[in-house]
């Protein structure tokens, strides 16, 4: 007889246990900014290879991360970018350079086009800051274009961007990150335009 309720408060205790709810996973993507179309001679009757994204910290994936401090850092439990992270900007970065027609092509690095040129770009920061009362999205991206033709360095520049956040969870991280991406975009096509 005891042993039918230990046996019966054992399976309730079970039970218990795996009814509990889990919060559901979010997915979040980057948004496509808005590109104005630029005509640029020099570029007209050129293409461009758009590379991966590599990144100098974390490997890329589809994981949101936050920090506390610099010796701090996250992964969101319940939220997840849609994709890799380096997809997503390797697919941000070659829509707006489409958008533009500055290049008469835009390619991904996995296409066995030749192109004029390579954009190469390093992920130095792509994440959520959260510092006492300050909460941003920092973003941090540097861009080589190379000449495919003679494979030299033609220019480099790192660019960074810090918004702030509406809100200190994901939702306000991926907002304050599309802002960010978005002016990111615009000053990388003044950025090619003044060669």
């Amino acid at each position: 007889m005891k042993m039918k309720y230990i046996t019966g408060a054992l399976l309730l205790i079970f039970l218990a246990g795996c009814s509990t709810k889990m919060t559901p996973l979010k997915t979040y993507t980057l948004q496509t900014p808005e590109v104005k179309t630029i005509y640029k001679k020099s570029y007209q009757n050129k293409t461009i290879k758009v590379m991966q994204p590599l990144s100098l910290k974390e490997k890329m994936s589809d994981k949101m991360y936050f920090s506390y401090s610099p010796m701090q850092q996250g992964a969101y439990l319940n939220s997840k970018w849609s994709n890799n992270l380096g997809k997503l900007v390797q697919g941000t970065l070659m829509y707006t350079l489409q958008s533009s027609g500055m290049f008469k092509g835009v390619v991904s690095y996995d296409s066995t086009a030749q192109a004029d040129y390579r954009l190469e770009s390093t992920v130095f920061d792509f994440s959520h800051h959260v510092r006492g009362d300050a909460s941003d999205a920092v973003v941090s991206l540097q861009f080589n274009l190379v000449s495919t033709h003679t494979g030299k360095l033609i220019k480099s520049k790192r660019f960074s961007y810090r918004e702030v956040t509406k809100t200190t969870d994901a939702e306000g991280y991926v907002q304050a990150s599309n802002r960010a991406v978005e002016r990111l975009s615009k000053d990388l096509l003044l950025w090619l335009q003044s060669l």
